[in-house]
């Protein structure tokens, strides 16, 4: 039977830091009201497209496989920030990757597309479709930002990771996987705005307005995101002693210490990028996957979990087999191009342009929804 080892991997972080002290500047809030509710201090707002920073972190992932982009069968765009509808945007990756073998999928759960991507790329290699795929998380979240309510504003940044997958006969790779849907919570985490439903309804392209009610997310992603690593552990054959290391998605530090609480795993042994990033929907575990690579945090053979859940409300939690190798092949000299702009000047200017609780707010308000017209 063939396997998916994961044998390559790159990240793309923009560089410009929007601060804690930054959003104090134009927002009720300040350093103790966030790190104390979050443990965030800082994320990142980019000055480039998605699809720039997807490009450069598949092409550092493609490198680090010791590959080429023409050996690349599969690319699968995992976000909820899509450049356009059509075409896709792993359309995109691929024309600027020259990876021109590739099949090219965008997949949308929210912040576990990722990892539903990572679950499907699997599947696709171990039933022979492809060989050689690229799964990449990114998001561009301050784009459709609603940057006056604090309550959303200081929790997300943007960034990108890559991994590439190549079929194997060794048991490596995502050795478990547990998916799910808790579809009645669909109200609690919306992002009105994004989507054909806004479409002719005089909302300004940009404006959004968030639903976000954070005690049930909190309550409804600690469940399902325990209960699914209990799951996938118990399928693998495995316990909370076995696991090397947690990778989860970096929502907020009390929902990862809670989960965490509930596998039965030390903090010691979950790797932390929230308080330097943020919510990064899609691409915090890539990104924190990478980062415990660079930091020597993930071992030869070791067992990795990787719980996340998202707006839907999705969840889930993978367990990962690592291979013998933690260290990249190659390397390539693909970069973004500089910032000219700091992250508080690029985020005022979005916020110059925006007016979500006054032009936009009527057509924003008034759509209607699946779980309406069921």
């Amino acid at each position: 039977m063939a396997f998916a080892s994961i044998t390559g991997w790159g990240a793309c972080m923009p560089p410009a830091v929007l601060t804690n002290a930054d959003l104090g500047t134009f927002l009720d809030t300040n350093d103790e009201w966030i790190t104390s509710r979050t443990g965030m201090k800082e994320r990142r707002v980019s000055h480039v497209t998605a699809i720039e920073l997807s490009t450069v972190a598949a092409a550092r992932a493609i490198a680090c496989a010791g590959l080429t982009a023409a050996d690349v069968d599969l690319i699968i765009y995992g976000s909820c920030s899509n450049e356009e509808a059509v075409p896709n945007s792993a359309s995109g990756v691929q024309v600027s990757l020259g990876a021109t073998n590739a099949a090219a999928i965008d997949l949308n759960t929210a912040c576990t597309s990722f990892l539903y991507g990572l679950s499907t790329a699997t599947a696709m290699i171990r039933t022979g479709v492809v060989r050689n795929a690229v799964v990449i998380g990114v998001e561009l979240i301050t784009r459709y930002m609603d940057w006056s309510n604090r309550n959303v504003a200081v929790l997300f940044g943007d960034g990108a990771a890559a991994v590439v997958l190549q079929a194997s006969d060794r048991e490596e790779g995502v050795i478990g996987s547990v998916l799910g849907c808790d579809a009645e919570a669909r109200p609690v985490l919306r992002v009105r705005g994004v989507g054909c439903g806004y479409a002719n309804r005089g909302i300004t392209l940009g404006d959004t307005i968030w639903d976000f009610d954070g005690p049930t997310i909190f309550k409804r992603a600690v469940k399902a995101m325990s209960e699914a690593s209990a799951r996938v552990m118990q399928q693998a054959g495995v316990t909370a002693d076995d696991i090397g290391l947690v990778v989860p998605h970096q929502a907020n530090l009390r929902i990862i210490e809670a989960v965490a609480k509930y596998a039965g795993v030390p903090m010691e042994k979950v790797m932390l990028t929230v308080q330097k990033y943020g919510n990064m929907s899609a691409a915090t575990v890539p990104v924190a996957l990478v980062e415990a690579l660079e930091a020597g945090r993930v071992a030869p053979g070791s067992l990795l979990l990787m719980p996340a859940f998202g707006g839907g409300l999705t969840w889930c939690s993978l367990l990962v087999r690592w291979g013998d190798r933690v260290t990249p092949l190659g390397t390539t000299d693909r970069a973004l191009p500089p910032a000219t702009k700091t992250a508080l000047e690029m985020v005022n200017e979005l916020r110059a342009q925006q007016d979500p609780h006054g032009r936009s707010a009527t057509g924003l308000t008034t759509a209607t929804f699946a779980e309406s017209r069921a």
